[in-house]
């Protein structure tokens, strides 16, 4: 079984789709594959599907979704080819063994299939590694191939309830937190000019994520450009106050007087802008 979740539901049996269009059995199959190869509880499930509180006859609801989800695995598996095609391997390979019926809950059993979460939890686990190594074009490297794997929003197109929305709310710090990574392992590899584009669409998307922004006024001010680096501090000053009621970090703010400070000096002395831009902002020092 092949579960892609990084930018919408997918969810194939021997190539073919058993992900259902129906909302309540598709929101179901989504909290199955969050939890792959292992036993959800029925009262998971259950708070999956009625948040407020499960109304009389929702676990034959509940049950009747299961059938639905085999249904659509055992039309999968009539199109198999066994490698062994004795009575022995279609009795292994049935709906039943693949949707797991357990005491107390149910198990998708993926059969060691591909699982584009655990594919970015991996690459990006390598991409970590590779930075407290020091070994930077690698981690920039694995970091990439994480964030590759992302096409959109986490469970796109499923109604999420509870225990969907906190393994949503998960991945996403988690892609944040390799996006903060390859930027940094950018930034250190010299690479400020080719990182603006990137580092552009990034705070315009995240617009009060911290670490993103100073990133980007550090990568405006290695390329000489103060101003914007600037720019891009109030930029982040006001969508801040807007939201939260709050001001930058304190870090951020020290960057933003250490880019005020360079720019006063570069000003009357313009040729001394890159040495004293070195020394104030060391070369791949993000926030």
């Amino acid at each position: 079984m092949d579960v892609r979740i990084l930018g919408g539901l997918s969810v194939r049996e021997n190539g073919v789709s058993v992900t259902p269009t129906a909302a309540a059995p598709r929101q179901l199959l989504a909290l199955l594959a969050a939890h792959a190869d292992q036993v959800v509880p029925v009262t998971v499930l259950m708070e999956e599907l009625w948040p407020s509180g499960a109304p009389r006859g929702a676990r034959a609801e509940l049950q009747s979704h299961i059938l639905d989800l085999r249904a659509l695995i055992s039309t999968a598996l009539r199109g198999a080819e066994p490698p062994d095609p004795g009575a022995a391997w279609l009795e292994r390979h049935t709906a039943e063994s693949v949707l797991v019926s357990l005491p107390g809950g149910y198990r998708l059993d993926t059969g060691g299939g591909s699982n584009d979460a655990w594919q970015f939890e991996r690459a990006a686990g390598a991409g970590y590694r590779a930075m407290e190594a020091g070994d930077l074009q690698r981690a920039a490297r694995r970091l990439q191939e994480a964030l590759a794997l992302w096409h959109g929003d986490p469970y796109a197109g499923v109604a999420a309830g509870p225990h969907l929305r906190v393994e949503i709310e998960r991945l996403e710090a988690s892609r944040l937190s390799a996006l903060d990574q390859w930027v940094e392992a950018q930034l250190r590899l010299g690479r400020h000019f080719e990182m603006i584009s990137d580092l552009a669409e990034l705070v315009a998307q995240y617009r009060t994520n911290e670490p993103l922004h100073g990133q980007f006024m550090v990568a405006l001010l290695r390329c000489g450009r103060q101003d914007e680096a600037l720019e891009v501090y109030q930029r982040l000053r006001n969508g801040l106050k807007k939201e939260t009621g709050m001001e930058p970090s304190a870090r951020l703010r020290r960057l933003q007087r250490s880019i005020l400070t360079v720019r006063d000096v570069a000003r009357p002395a313009f040729g001394r802008q890159t040495s004293v831009r070195t020394r104030l902002v060391p070369a791949g020092s993000v926030v």
